[in-house]
């Protein structure tokens, strides 16, 4: 084999990867920990402290296996802070032949390392990362020619190409998705699963960050990280979820409280999108674990967890890379507003936002109904402009990288692709909050109240939103019956919810 350099990405750590199986003394792979990752948005403590960890296993792995790794921390004298630059001045001091990569998950650095190949003068080849269930354009094959991309058609096809609960052609209890079952309010004397934790020092790390100026949001405990960084302990993570969590996930995955941060949930996603697991040695795990032990979980909880990883998780990427670039200008609101200045340190008198943005920033997660119908809804309902929707977002979650974070926000929780993802906005009012969370209870605001010094937000926001959009949601049919509600208020009444609402939107800051 000629001599030659490999590029893994800090998002492509699958110890499982072909490139992997053999030893071969000419082939060498990098690894980079460098400031164009950290800086193009300000991302939490904890997420770079885990991408760092989690790189840093994998290349001390794949040296103890005896393959020749070159690792750039962020402070190594050589580390030019580019990934171009560094694989540049490697391809020349050691006489490269051949340059390989990964096909990587984001846009920019797919056109980066485009470019950069075509610009060399070498053997260069490109290889899949070996872990998605799909390939780029299927979702786009599967739906070609159709206005209108439902999750559900193409949660089924995976379903039957995996052979996934099913009975031939059909789903083994002749039902494909429990979803109405799966939305259920935690009852107020519940004692939840205490989570799984693990108690890494990352201390050398951190100080590593805070020796240099890179601006991060968030907090961290360095001398007992909580998050998986190799395979070992997200394979630990799995299997807690399936003994511990699973038979009571699908009720309880849109519940929120104030108490639990962590709830039934998996909390894999950091595992899963470094490529730590891969999403069908997970849903097999789960799948098996549920067919021992039907008499304590039931089809509800596994087919809710099945759903969002083959499906969800896959349709999004799909999507992603339909409709990337132009899916990170669109705006279909045309929304201006900056983003409030509590979503950076959680201070806020609304109960329901102050917990939600208060958890990410304790634990660098939030589950994706306090993403959707707390801090997004919340978002979509003041007018805030997508961009800085986005970057929130992308740089507060430690599972959040582009592909599965701007369809999900710029997307089904903005509605700024105009429907692309989502049928209609998900806009709640205080109603929906206090349905799903114990949030309500002890916030400043009333919950009931749409106008007056203590009415929530969330309340007249809802109606402000549908009657400035009104052009532009009236003839979704699945609209129709805000309208028509909105419709049969009284003037004065309405009037007043929408000066509550510019009031409230004119000080945004201090609510």
């Amino acid at each position: 084999m000629p001599k030659t350099l490999r590029l893994i990405l800090g998002d492509q750590l699958n110890y499982a990867h072909s490139w992997f199986q053999e030893v071969d003394k000419d082939v060498y792979y990098v690894l980079m920990e460098i400031r164009q990752e950290t800086d193009y948005v300000k991302h939490h403590i904890q997420k770079i402290i885990g991408f760092f960890s989690a790189m840093r296993a994998l290349a001390g792995n794949l040296k103890k296996a005896g393959h020749q790794v070159i690792y750039y921390q962020l402070d190594d004298p050589k580390n030019k802070q580019s990934l171009t630059e560094n694989l540049s001045q490697l391809i020349e001091n050691l006489g490269i032949e051949k340059f390989e990569y990964q096909l990587p998950d984001e846009h920019r650095l797919d056109e980066q390392l485009k470019t950069f190949c075509e610009q060399l003068s070498i053997e260069t080849m490109v290889v899949d990362s070996e872990h998605f269930l799909t390939q780029r354009n299927e979702l786009a094959d599967f739906f070609k020619g159709k206005k209108t991309y439902l999750m559900e058609s193409f949660y089924r096809s995976m379903r039957k190409k995996y052979d996934i609960m099913m009975d031939g052609k059909q789903p083994i209890t002749g039902k494909w998705n429990y979803d109405k079952e799966n939305r259920k309010k935690l009852p107020k004397d519940h004692v939840p699963t205490q989570p799984f934790l693990f108690e890494r020092d990352v201390t050398a790390i951190y100080e590593m960050i805070q020796a240099t100026d890179i601006q991060t949001i968030g907090k961290v405990n360095p001398e007992a990280f909580l998050w998986p960084i190799d395979r070992t302990e997200s394979l630990q993570l799995l299997t807690f979820f399936n003994e511990h969590c699973l038979h009571l996930f699908g009720a309880y995955q849109d519940a929120m409280t104030p108490t639990y941060w962590s709830l039934y949930h998996s909390r894999l996603s950091f595992s899963l999108n470094t490529k730590l697991l891969s999403p069908l040695e997970v849903v097999s795990s789960a799948v098996s674990y549920w067919q021992a032990n039907q008499e304590k979980i039931s089809i509800a909880q596994i087919e809710g967890f099945v759903r969002q990883i083959i499906g969800w998780r896959e349709y999004m990427r799909g999507i992603y890379w339909e409709k990337m670039p132009a899916y990170q200008d669109l705006n279909f609101f045309e929304n201006k507003r900056p983003l409030p200045n509590f979503f950076w340190n959680g201070q806020t008198k609304m109960n329901c936002l102050k917990c939600s943005i208060g958890q990410s920033l304790d634990y660098a997660y939030a589950h994706h109904i306090q993403r959707l119908m707390v801090t997004g809804s919340f978002t979509l309902l003041a007018g805030i402009h997508p961009d800085a929707v986005d970057e929130w977002y992308l740089g507060i979650y430690i599972d959040a990288i582009e592909w599965v974070e701007i369809t999900n926000t710029r997307g089904m929780s903005q509605f700024a692709d105009g429907g692309i993802v989502g049928t209609k906005p998900y806009a709640g009012s205080a109603n929906y909050i206090d349905k799903m969370s114990h949030y309500c209870g002890t916030c400043y605001y009333k919950k009931k109240e749409k106008t007056g010094a203590k009415a929530c937000p969330f309340n007249s926001l809802y109606w402000h939103f549908y009657d400035r959009n009104r052009a532009k949601l009236e003839k979704n049919p699945r609209i129709g019956m805000a309208y028509r509600t909105w419709d049969k208020m009284d003037a004065q009444k309405k009037e007043g919810i929408l000066l509550q609402a510019e009031a409230y939107l004119e000080n945004i800051n201090l609510l």
